[in-house]
């Protein structure tokens, strides 16, 4: 198994001025083989973006290591690699400089890297990148504000594709969109895949959107994986409470039901969001409608339960058939 990406306990700490700070990722492990796409799901606010931020360089981790097919990234040395992997946004306005017209902002690419020389040669190459995403040349001297949403994060995707890297990663990068542009997004992603080798880290609230792209899937809340695997056993055999409570949140048009299934197993509402912290044990506890006295107590490590389908949950761990251990240690073992 070729790996395109591996991270091992990496944490970010955002320090404030006053009080402990804020520990966006605690310790967050993940891996991506070569040509596929993982896909991160989980509410706003469990680090889902600041992990694409820590993949790309443009934070660090306070701790822990990233690999990028095969080679460690040092603290900085992330430049050294940028063309290997690049981000898309989610926004394509906020992203794209509303002064500079589309071939600008992707000559510029090409001339940082070296790709291009001036000229025809310069131009020829915007033109072939434009073509890849499915856009006419005519599109080279317009700017943001000329292009609807989807032609926008097309040009996005086209300028993270100038400098030919070997893996993406995509933060919601169809969340801004009209349905039926969602999906003409979806499948340029699906074709650019098969046509370059790409690699996808493909982040998203969305998880019918998700499983268009995905192969595997990780489960995050509050800076933490807590449920991977492969995405058919994950969401179809979910056996984290979050990971379900994900798989039911569309709404049912049944006001009984919808306040039913937001009741825990004693009979008190489930928090929202944020409003519950817990301070020991398991961090989805205040929200779990299963939580046990030993989820105040003990934070769940997550362990096997057969073909790569990793949970983090004591109650499953005690319900299961003889699971295996899965720490950072071994992490490359548990899901090769």
């Amino acid at each position: 198994m070729v790996l395109a990406l591996r991270t091992v306990d990496l944490v970010k700490v955002y320090h404030v001025r006053r009080g402990p700070g804020v520990e966006a990722l605690q310790g967050v492990s993940v891996e991506l083989e070569s040509g596929r796409t993982l896909g991160i799901v989980g509410e706003s606010g469990c680090g889902k973006s600041t992990l694409a931020r820590l993949l790309v360089g443009l934070e660090r981790p306070t701790s822990g290591s990233i690999e990028l097919f095969g080679e460690a990234i040092a603290p900085g040395g992330h430049r050294e690699l940028a063309r290997s992997i690049q981000l898309v946004f989610q926004d394509p306005y906020s992203s794209l400089d509303p002064r500079l017209t589309v071939s600008t902002a992707i000559g510029e690419v090409l001339a940082v890297h070296g790709l291009a020389a001036r000229g025809r040669q310069r131009e020829s190459r915007v033109g072939d990148l434009l073509a890849m995403v499915a856009l006419g040349r005519r599109f080279a001297d317009c700017y943001p504000h000329e292009l609807s949403g989807g032609q926008a994060q097309r040009v996005a995707i086209a300028r993270a594709l100038a400098v030919e890297p070997r893996a993406l990663v995509l933060d919601e990068p169809t969340s801004a969109l009209d349905v039926s542009v969602r999906a003409e997004v979806i499948n340029l992603l699906v074709r650019l895949q098969d046509e370059l080798s790409l690699s996808y880290v493909f982040i998203s609230h969305d998880l019918a959107t998700v499983r268009h792209l995905a192969d595997t899937i990780d489960v995050m809340y509050l800076g933490l994986v807590v449920e991977s695997g492969p995405y058919g056993e994950v969401l179809g055999a979910a056996l984290h409470p979050y990971t379900r409570a994900l798989a039911e949140a569309v709404p049912v048009p049944d006001p009984a039901r919808e306040a039913k299934r937001r009741l825990r197993a004693d009979g008190e509402a489930v928090p929202p969001p944020g409003t519950a912290i817990a301070t020991s044990g398991c961090s989805y506890r205040p929200r779990c409608p299963l939580a046990e006295e030993v989820c105040r107590t003990a934070r769940p490590e997550l362990v096997e339960f057969g073909a790569g389908h990793l949970v983090a949950c004591h109650k499953a761990k005690r319900d299961s058939s003889v699971p295996v251990a899965w720490g950072a240690s071994d992490s490359r073992a548990a899901l090769s």
